[in-house]
């Protein structure tokens, strides 16, 4: 197994019985117990308990009354509404850094649980037994073997949430530190969160529950901008490409196209910044576009030069322990200065005529981590923003409005790295999992195929999903390659494909063709009849896949 392989980072820096389980495809064989009571939790009720943090290490008692819990001029508020329960909290002079809200309920440990992660998925999505200690960022569902039901936040929430669930209740803590310290909100009352539920019905299909509690939770998605498929360079070049390769990436995707298909995209990946590779970004837009094609961008926005003045710069006390990370200087958008040099990078893209802009980085660049290292903590303790006052779901989702209104609403915008709970509503489509590749097969198939099939249910209901590329090189056989292809055209996903030019034979450009013209159509999605039983679905439909091939998944790093 080849050990060269980049990412963009190291380029960078109650259970029913057994007779209904056919009911539901995928169903699996974990529920055999009729049950005696229901298994959904009503959430959408006054917690049991609430308990306010300035701080892990301080500990702050609420009492409660009537539907508000009071301690130490801390203040949590519930409102139930229909459908609702809204969480609102006070501090003044008290620096904030989580609330705790818990719910007593009797759990059965027959359940199984999915939950989300906090940015993009790393392989790791899957259908799980109760673990206590587990962090479900945002909403979790919960399968008895006939039913699924929703839980979570809706989009946009004004605090980093995550859920747990074990045998006596479910918790759902609201991080609403800023940075790694508490939030300063003064006289302010924080919107922090509204709580939802779905309860599912016996016999309905999994994924459909899933993507209609999606719905329940974005409640303003943006429209749909129709199909979006198309070329982008960074799996066969990895930054080292060039204004000719990228024109000859806009005619493949123009002889893809299907007959009256909608035009495709080209889409320049990093390296673009080097003048005497890309001397003229403008022309080359415009190029771009004189072949049917729609050009796109890649950019991060928050990303500052050396030399660039301290003050308006992120602190590296966000790395923590990293200090290898802190060579990596970012604009600390609280600050309006550092804010206003964003913008100005986003205006000219947006002067340059590209069409669609995705935006990366930004996740890491503010919090200093990556979505696999948070756990119950996106950021280290120890710092914090310039402005004290917001909270970290706040500063983020402000960003994405700001990104949204320096392009403009014409622009598609992809976030990659971003967070998708925020950015539903603003963003178009969203890189829901981390980076596939055109040097290693198994990275594709553990970051690739596990996104699509547990984050398909956000697909029209927080944004169009992008699964990442398919990359079409001479170093990823092309038994495996082809799968994928088809597995992302068939999911009604964004397809963007990464294609090397001496990869690109016969077979292959008909595969790719026929990839486009099912993409143009955006078929259904469906539920995988092994959703519930791997991370790496094979069933899908009347398609059968073999992710894992003769010699068996890799069991080391990739």
């Amino acid at each position: 197994m080849p050990d060269d392989f980049l990412t963009r980072r190291s380029f960078l820096g109650g259970v029913v019985a057994s007779s209904a389980l056919g009911a539901v495809s995928g169903v699996p064989a974990f529920a055999s117990a009729a049950a005696k009571t229901s298994s959904y939790f009503e959430l959408l009720r006054l917690p049991y308990s609430a308990t306010a943090y300035a701080g892990l290490e301080n500990r702050i008692v609420l009492t409660r009354s009537g539907s508000r819990w009071q301690g130490h001029g801390v203040e949590v508020e519930t409102a139930a509404e229909v459908a609702t329960l809204a969480v609102h909290v006070s501090a003044a002079g008290t620096a904030l850094t989580h609330v705790h809200l818990r719910w007593s309920a009797a759990v059965d440990s027959r359940l199984r649980f999915l939950g989300d992660h906090w940015e993009r998925s790393y392989g790791d999505l899957a259908w799980r037994a109760m673990m206590p200690e587990r962090v479900m960022p945002w909403y979790f569902a919960a399968f008895d073997g006939a039913a699924l039901h929703g839980y979570g936040v809706e989009t946009g929430a004004g605090a980093m949430c995550f859920w747990q669930v074990d045998a006596e209740g479910v918790s759902l803590w609201l991080d609403v530190s800023n940075g790694g310290s508490g939030v300063e909100l003064g006289e302010r009352q924080l919107h922090a969160a509204t709580i939802v539920t779905r309860r599912g019905e016996a016999g309905e299909d999994a994924i459909a529950a899933l993507h209609q509690f999606c719905e329940v939770m974005c409640r303003k998605p943006r429209p749909s901008q129709g199909v979006v498929y198309g070329t982008n360079d960074w799996y066969y070049a990895y930054g080292k490409s060039s204004r000719e390769l990228i024109l000859e990436d806009a005619d493949m995707a123009a002889a893809l196209r299907p007959a009256g298909g909608p035009k495709p995209f080209t889409v320049i990946d990093d390296g673009w910044t080097h003048k005497d590779k890309f001397p003229d970004m403008a022309q080359l837009a415009g190029e771009i576009r004189e072949r049917g094609v729609r050009p796109g961008i890649w950019i991060r926005p928050l990303i500052a030069p050396e030399g660039t003045n301290r003050e308006l710069l992120m602190p590296e006390a966000r790395f923590g322990r990293r200090t290898e990370r802190t060579a990596e200087l970012a604009y600390d958008p609280t600050i309006p200065d550092a804010l206003e040099a964003v913008r100005t990078k986003l205006r000219q893209l947006a002067e340059w005529g590209y069409e669609m802009v995705k935006h990366d980085f930004s996740t890491y660049d503010l919090l200093g981590q990556w979505g696999f290292e948070m756990g119950a903590q996106p950021a280290l303790s120890g710092w914090h923003f310039h402005d004290r006052s917001r909270t970290n779901a706040e500063i983020i989702a402000d960003l994405y409005r700001e990104i949204r209104a320096t392009l403009g609403e014409k622009t598609l915008i992809l976030g990659c790295n971003t967070v998708g709970q925020l950015g539903a509503g603003i963003f178009d489509l969203s890189r829901t999992g981390d980076d596939t590749s055109g040097k290693i097969w198994e990275r594709t198939r553990r970051m690739g195929v596990n996104t699509i099939a547990f984050r398909l249910a956000q697909q029209g209901s927080f944004f169009a999903v992008d699964g990442d590329c398919v990359a079409v090189t001479q170093a990823v056989p092309w038994r495996e390659t082809e799968q994928w292809l088809r597995y992302v055209a068939a999911s009604g996903t964004a397809l963007f494909v990464s294609v090397e030019k001496q990869a690109m034979g016969a077979e292959q450009r008909q595969a790719l063709k026929e990839a486009f013209q099912v993409a143009a159509k955006a078929a259904p999605f469906k539920t995988a009849a092994d959703w519930f039983e791997s991370t790496v679905p094979e069933r899908w439909g009347a398609q059968r896949f073999e992710w894992c091939g003769d010699e068996g998944a890799w069991p080391f790093s990739v």
